[in-house]
């Protein structure tokens, strides 16, 4: 089996030309971009801070940090409570959205696959793929959740057991290593799996009416047959989505700054950058395409082209 990278890309590029502006329609723009804001609304950009780890004092600052914020909470009864109720709030928003952006991953790739604008119909048809989509991210949330506390417990904790009994002196750099590379492991295996779930499953899922579960199956299995392929895939779509923030930013300092503007204002940013995600939506359907028909989401050629000239 001949597996291509860039004649997927090539095609789905295509897509989105014919799709947005052949011809260009705003309230098309707009409505599609509210679907492809509900798929991405649980997709937070990740700050990134810095950590002197040279600085000994600083480090050991960081370390002692847990223990150091407990107290002060307990020691802050009202404080405590008050931050209790915004981590409970916070949940129950994140448990919103992720059901919002589940329903909306099927609204948005349907509107992709028939080139169209609808909102109404692909909510109701996909209602219980969508649902069953939420399930599943809901407890795959749990679980990395689970796995990053598990991480930073066994962190702080081993971290202040080495100060504490006064091993070092200094920053135990090899235990730095040793639980960077954890992180960026337990980083990259879930983010595989996002990854495959969004751009392999989802798919799966529309084309057979089936949940996700079942979706997972006949992926897996497909996965088991060419892992290379797959895992390629993942490395060129982070290197695409590096090199299109910097292209964004770029562009938006052009603009004097104006783009970027837009860029961070809920749904506008979406509309303003509608060929970008219409193109990486229809990318890894015509890159899964290539494996067999079985995989194939998009209509006939013939339906195509009437959906297009509608």
């Amino acid at each position: 089996m001949n597996i291509s990278y860039f004649e997927p890309l090539s095609l789905a590029w295509n897509r989105m030309k014919i799709a947005l502006f052949k011809p260009f329609d705003l309230h098309k723009w707009f409505v599609v971009g509210f679907n492809a804001f509900l798929a991405g609304i649980t997709e937070w950009p990740r700050g990134r801070g810095s950590q002197r780890v040279g600085d000994d004092g600083s480090f050991r600052e960081f370390i002692e940090f847990p223990r150091t914020a407990w107290d002060w909470l307990i020691s802050h009864p009202f404080w405590f409570m008050t931050i209790m109720f915004g981590v409970a709030l916070l949940i129950v928003i994140v448990i919103v959205l992720t059901w919002l952006s589940s329903r909306g991953s099927f609204m948005f790739l349907d509107n992709v696959v028939h080139n169209r604008a609808e909102v109404a119909n692909p909510w109701r048809n996909y209602k219980k793929e969508g649902n069953s989509l939420f399930l599943w991210r809901l407890v795959f949330g749990l679980i990395c959740f689970g796995l990053f506390v598990i991480f930073f417990v066994i962190f702080f904790t081993a971290g202040g057991h080495l100060y504490r009994d006064s091993y070092y002196d200094k920053v135990p750099v090899l235990f730095v290593i040793q639980m960077a590379l954890l992180f960026f492991l337990i980083a990259i295996v879930t983010g595989y799996i996002s990854l495959f779930l969004s751009n392999f499953v989802v798919p799966i899922m529309y084309k057979n009416n089936i949940p996700a579960t079942k979706a997972w199956g006949r992926f897996l299995s497909l996965f088991g047959k060419h892992p290379f392929h797959f895992l390629l895939f993942g490395i060129l779509m982070f290197i695409m989505t590096v090199l299109v923030i910097i292209l964004t930013v770029i562009a938006g300092l052009m603009t004097c700054c104006i783009g970027l503007i837009l860029l961070i204002i809920p749904y506008v940013g979406t509309v303003v950058t509608l060929p970008i995600w219409y193109t990486f939506r229809a990318f890894s359907l015509e890159y899964l395409a290539q494996f067999g028909p079985e995989y194939d989401v998009f209509p006939p050629a013939e339906e195509s082209l009437e959906g297009a000239t509608a």
